[in-house]
């Protein structure tokens, strides 16, 4: 039997640049999972919501959401990874923590900002990938926005492929829900990968409905599971044995172009 991963995804309402009630809330329900999992996915700037005011709300690598991921993924042996505003040598980052049960922490900076939303006038864009690794998979974590530039995230390797899950958190508006589940099938399709997409519900402190729409899908495109407008943790456990079998009857991966990312 070769290596599963068990995933748990957590899609909520934030409260409005709240931190204390939105760790409390993911406090609660972290604890409330039953299933035995590998990992549990936030959506992005889970502790706020999607703000730009950094000066405001963010903290150190020491501050309290940082300790609270560590204290939590301690506690319940589980990976905890979620978005957070970091503030780092006088720059504000939008920075995915990959947070592991020994307190070691794992750290992506988003890359592509939302200039729609004057996130590229607050935050600083990050220049490199973390591709990190879980019970023999490779996880090729992301933010949001960054579903849009395909590039970004392709496999970048012919020999073999560079991972086998493509992480999404995200605070993706309602209105362009359908932009946002045809991207994440897109990019399970052409990188042979499964995709978890893990977004936010509600209205947020500008008025923008979110509608969730947190994803799971597999390496054909196919939607193993899905959910709208409603909170709910949900765990699930992707096979090696499924991934490899595609991969092997249907070897697109080694037809890629090979390409080099120009920063």
């Amino acid at each position: 039997m070769m290596s599963a991963l068990s995933v748990t995804m957590i899609q909520s309402n934030l409260s409005w640049e709240n931190k204390a009630a939105n760790l409390q809330q993911f406090s609660e329900k972290i604890v409330a999972i039953k299933r035995p999992t590998h990992v549990v996915v936030l959506p992005e700037m889970f502790s706020t919501g999607f703000s730009m005011k950094p000066a405001a709300l963010a903290e150190t690598m020491e501050g309290e959401t940082v300790q609270w991921m560590k204290q939590m993924a301690a506690r319940q042996k589980i990976i905890v990874t979620g978005s957070v505003i970091i503030e780092e040598n006088q720059q504000f980052f939008n920075r995915l923590l990959w947070v592991l049960p020994n307190g070691t922490v794992g750290q992506y900076d988003k890359r592509h900002r939302f200039a729609f939303a004057g996130e590229n006038n607050h935050y600083t864009a990050g220049n490199k990938r973390l591709i990190t690794s879980v019970n023999g998979w490779k996880i090729n974590l992301q933010i949001c926005y960054d579903l849009r530039f395909p590039v970004w995230a392709r496999q970048q390797s012919t020999d073999a492929p560079e991972f086998d899950v493509l992480l999404y958190v995200a605070n993706w508006p309602e209105r362009r829900s359908h932009a946002w589940k045809s991207l994440l099938i897109a990019r399970a399709i052409e990188n042979q990968c499964y995709v978890v997409g893990v977004n936010r519900i509600g209205r947020d402190g500008n008025g923008i409905e979110h509608s969730g729409d947190s994803m799971l899908i597999d390496p054909l495109g196919d939607i193993l599971y899905t959910q709208s407008n409603a909170e709910e943790t949900s765990t699930h456990v992707l096979h090696k044995e499924k991934l490899d079998e595609i991969r092997t009857k249907f070897p697109f991966w080694k037809d890629a172009d090979y390409f080099n990312i120009s920063l």
